[in-house]
């Protein structure tokens, strides 16, 4: 029986704390590239009212639309594939060259900072960035009216700035300031001059 979109979304939360930020909320290790023991993940789980089948957990997994978690071939392990905070993670991604654009969505409310600062990951290992305008504006969505930046990845890598793409097609760099980036307004389609 499948469970329903709201349970799945329950987990899929619940999941996104432990196995990104903190798996000591159930006491659960997880290795340096974000692995943990399945059987573990749900023994704890249930001492710590927060039940999920295995089953359950393969569904979750399988019906995330965005790729978060994935299960080792054997489904004996489990990890978020990016977004960790936790110390107990720090995955060794292969720096690639990066298409010449990328995007980053967010909303309205932290254009200030982010033209300040540039984009920073905060107390997340990485910036995440999208290869394109359709999953950046749906990634900006979630967070309230929605803002593009787009960057100048080519320039940004032939100056020595490092880029990383993860299993679900994220794009992952440590920083991008402030002369890498450009405004654009998603609505009207245009550049935001500055």
């Amino acid at each position: 029986m499948k469970s329903s979109e709201k349970t799945l979304r329950e987990h899929s939360k619940f999941l996104s704390l432990v196995l990104r930020h903190q798996p000591e909320t159930i006491a659960i290790q997880l290795d340096s590239e974000g692995w943990t023991d399945v059987h573990i993940l749900l023994q704890q789980m249930i001492k710590h009212r927060r039940p999920l089948k295995l089953v359950e957990l393969i569904e979750v997994v399988e019906s995330s639309d965005k790729k978060r978690f994935q299960l080792s071939p054997d489904q004996n392990k489990i990890r978020a594939v990016q977004g960790h905070s936790s110390a107990q993670v720090q995955r060794e991604y292969v720096a690639i060259t990066p298409p010449d654009t990328l995007f980053h969505g967010t909303a309205t409310r932290f254009v200030d900072s982010i033209l300040e600062k540039g984009l920073i990951s905060g107390e997340r290992h990485h910036v995440h960035l999208s290869a394109d305008l359709v999953t950046a504006q749906k990634v900006g969505q979630r967070h309230g009216k929605v803002i593009i930046f787009i960057l100048d990845t080519k320039q940004m890598h032939q100056d020595g700035f490092q880029f990383y793409c993860d299993e679900n097609g994220v794009w992952l760099t440590e920083q991008v300031p402030i002369k890498y980036l450009k405004l654009f307004e998603s609505e009207s389609k245009k550049l935001i001059q500055r």
